[in-house]
């Protein structure tokens, strides 16, 4: 049995006294104020924010998730991240993070007094979306626990450590005792040192990530140049059929079997369904996570866009690197890879740890290790810290206690965050896996999200009775509709849950007045958003006849549109790098070079009019 090597034992050491150094340095200023706990004082530079956010959505879930889709469906994996959306970063970074950060608000939550004023839809709209956040962020955090506990079984046998145990524990929770043991490095270092420290964190986690993708790419590419590739024949091909006709039988039978589970089968259908709810998740804006957060710390709206546009041009090409490496050694050495876990089951989910411990040379091992667990704990510190500012800033200070001196919020902050975490833990001790919780956020949830918030951007009638009757129908019609339809994939359930959201807004709405005209016109004056707001523009050009509507929505869709292909050249072109398709490279670098030179002229150069 391969053991971690000392030196392997002592990066890892290493990196962890790191991040608990960062929260004991930056605890002082995150004790400072709310916003500097919460949103680092919204100093922090938009590359530093960029890479902090790309470095959370560097997780260690997603990264096993996607390895698999990779080694399973090749090129074509390439869209399943639709799935989430993975495009709604581009969304963000046109238009919406502008509309967002011109708010100034610190949470989601607090935004809403912003669109529907301080009344009682409003209250009933702040309480909603303070539910949907905690939902959302302990999903997150259970999604996150799963899968680094899956992780660290492979490098940390069980037979080894339960010698030491004074208990025993069953085989199918071997995972989550691993995700606790680490879960609580990540509860320190965010708790202390707040925004900031997560974002400081984050950009170490992510220069040792980097620094591991290439080498495995590198890996993978020397694999493949001395190596015969067999996989199906549309393997290496991003296009597909009515059906995706990718058979495996003859090479890893198993695989089918997981094509036939994941529910991919009719790829255009899913390909479709993915489109239509991706486009509809990204126009309602960012959920109310660590993104929101980020995109709210950042110093002005212009620096707001700049974020979110920088992290699609960071993470992919890295990210992909990884994945394509990773994705070539399993497929040519699968013969030495043990994918059977600890009940004894088949589980293509342990592709990428196995791979790792199998192919990965001492100390870079420790430094690979180090990133991958530094990756949860990134994507656990920021959804913690999102959790945290809804809890504190929109329960107890708004609620509670308005005057708390800094000394009772830093408190409240500490024990609102152990409570998050004990939480999400019980949750993640259900979780079946990684694929079941991820089909669960992107396909369930977001389905009660998406229908109110399109209309809080485009609708001025839109109130908040509407916003909160939406969401609640939604996540009632949420934990409901998957219980009626067991066998259904989640993502084909969402239209029931987007309508029957839908016919909450549109019900709530027209149930009570709309929201006070001067709540609209300060709304509409500072986000400047498009859509269906006639009456309200109206009178502002009434009152200052050098208003000027916005009038983007044309050009924005074409730089959305520009922005998602660009994007998704950067997460194809490292897999055909990894894979040695030297057209197909050539052909991706045009594409991008061509997207680039679009989006300079009709994206970047028109933030220049949007600094603060």
């Amino acid at each position: 049995m391969k053991l971690l090597h000392t030196v392997d034992i002592l990066i890892i050491l290493l990196y962890l006294i790191t991040i608990v150094v960062i929260g004991l340095v930056l605890r002082k200023r995150a004790q400072q104020s709310k916003d500097d706990y919460l949103l680092g004082g919204k100093s922090i530079p938009w590359y530093m924010l960029g890479l902090s956010n790309a470095s959370g959505m560097f997780d260690i879930s997603g990264t096993i998730w996607l390895v698999t889709l990779m080694f399973v469906y090749g090129i074509k994996s390439a869209w399943i991240p639709w799935l989430w959306p993975v495009f709604n970063q581009i969304f963000l970074m046109v238009y919406l993070s502008k509309w967002l950060r011109r708010s100034n608000a610190t949470t989601g939550a607090e935004w809403i007094g912003t669109r529907f004023g301080f009344k009682k839809g409003a209250k009933l709209s702040h309480i909603i979306v303070v539910v949907f956040a905690l939902i959302m962020c302990l999903g997150y955090l259970a999604y996150g626990f799963i899968g680094l506990g899956k992780f660290i079984e492979i490098f940390i046998p069980w037979e080894i450590v339960s010698n030491y145990m004074p208990f025993a524990v069953s085989p199918e929770f071997v995972p989550h005792f691993y995700g606790i043991i680490f879960t609580l490095f990540a509860v320190f270092y965010s708790l202390l040192g707040g925004m900031s420290g997560i974002v400081w964190a984050d950009v170490v986690q992510f220069a040792i990530m980097t620094v591991a993708a290439l080498v495995i790419g590198y890996l993978g590419f020397q694999a493949v140049g001395e190596h015969i590739l067999n996989v199906p024949e549309n393997w290496m091909s991003p296009t597909f059929g009515w059906k995706l006709n990718m058979d495996w039988s003859t090479i890893i039978p198993e695989v089918n079997q997981k094509i036939q589970e994941d529910g991919f089968g009719l790829f255009t259908v899913f390909f479709m369904m993915m489109v239509f709810k991706g486009v509809l998740v990204s126009i309602a804006g960012p959920a109310p996570t660590y993104d929101m957060q980020k995109i709210l710390s950042t110093k002005s709206s212009a620096e707001a866009s700049k974020m979110s546009g920088f992290v699609s041009v960071v993470l992919m090409p890295i990210r992909y690197l990884m994945i394509a490496g990773f994705a070539a050694l399993a497929l040519i050495y699968y013969e030495k890879l043990n994918l059977v876990n600890s009940a004894g089951v088949i589980d293509f989910e342990l592709i990428l740890p196995t791979a790792i411990k199998e192919f990965v040379p001492i100390g870079l091992l420790g430094l690979l290790l180090a990133g991958l667990i530094a990756a949860f704990m990134s994507t656990f510190a920021g959804t913690l810290n999102a959790a945290q500012a809804y809890l504190v800033n929109d329960i107890y200070l708004k609620y509670k206690n308005p005057s708390a001196s800094s000394v009772q919020i830093k408190n409240m902050n500490y024990l609102t965050g152990i409570i998050v975490v004990i939480i999400s833990i019980i949750l993640g001790l259900f979780a079946k896996d990684v694929n079941s919780v991820l089909q669960w956020i992107v396909s369930v949830l977001y389905g009660s999200y998406v229908g109110a918030n399109i209309l809080k951007w485009h609708w001025w009638r839109f109130n908040g009775e509407g916003f909160f009757w939406g969401m609640a129908a939604g996540l009632i019609s949420a934990g409901i509709v998957p219980e009626l339809f067991p066998e259904v994939l989640g993502l084909y359930l969402f239209p029931i849950i987007l309508i029957i959201s839908i016919a909450g807004s549109i019900i709530g709405t027209y149930s009570a007045p709309p929201t006070e005209e001067k709540v609209l016109l300060s709304f509409y004056k500072n986000v400047r958003p498009w859509g269906f707001w006639g009456p309200i523009k109206d009178k502002l050009i009434a009152e200052n006849p050098n208003f000027k509507e916005n009038k983007d929505f044309g050009i924005d869709m074409f730089n959305v549109t520009i922005g998602i292909i660009a994007q998704t050249t950067l997460v194809i072109l490292p897999m055909y790098i990894i894979f040695r398709q030297t057209i197909p490279v050539y052909i991706a670098i045009a594409i991008l070079v061509i997207c680039a030179f679009l989006l300079k002229k009709y994206w970047w150069n028109n933030l220049k009019e949007e600094i603060d």
